[in-house]
């Protein structure tokens, strides 16, 4: 069972799409976002859609996350096709995925978002459907005034 709101949240490293290593701390409200894998249909929607609203996260001060087991040569692929500009991590060995609990089949992790503020999983996202998913958490977010609107 993935983590739940009150569970600390792990801090860990990983390789963007750039090959950049990125340090998650949670210095501000940070939303990670686990999918199967890139350039798949449902994930696709997902990445797009975050990244559409990416500008509204930005502004509320949130920092957004997507990671997957693809490596980083995938990400960079995925993230060229689609234009995505936020980081996606790649977590080959699963090891990002086990930190959370997000339970990994044939190699990919299920699709599960964290809400992280403070160092502690605020809201969890299990058997996420990918249509509006970004739009739905970044309203979670304001309603609970975790961050302004």
């Amino acid at each position: 069972m993935p983590l739940t709101p009150g569970d600390d949240a792990p801090t860990f490293a990983a390789q963007n799409q750039h090959d950049k290593r990125v340090v998650c701390q949670y210095d501000r409200p940070t939303v990670v976002y686990f999918y199967p894998r890139d350039d798949t249909p449902g994930c696709t929607i997902e990445a797009e859609g975050f990244d559409d609203s990416l500008s509204a996260y930005r502004e509320a001060g949130v920092t957004v996350y997507g990671v997957s087991t693809d490596d980083v040569e995938s990400h960079r692929e995925f993230a060229d096709e689609y234009d995505i500009a936020f980081d996606l991590l790649a977590d080959p060995d699963g090891n990002i995925a086990d930190s959370f609990d997000v339970p990994v089949e044939n190699g990919a992790a299920a699709r599960t978002t964290f809400v992280v503020v403070d160092g502690q999983v605020v809201a969890t996202y299990e058997g996420v459907h990918p249509e509006g998913h970004a739009a739905d958490v970044l309203e979670d977010l304001v309603e609970t005034g975790i961050v302004s609107p």
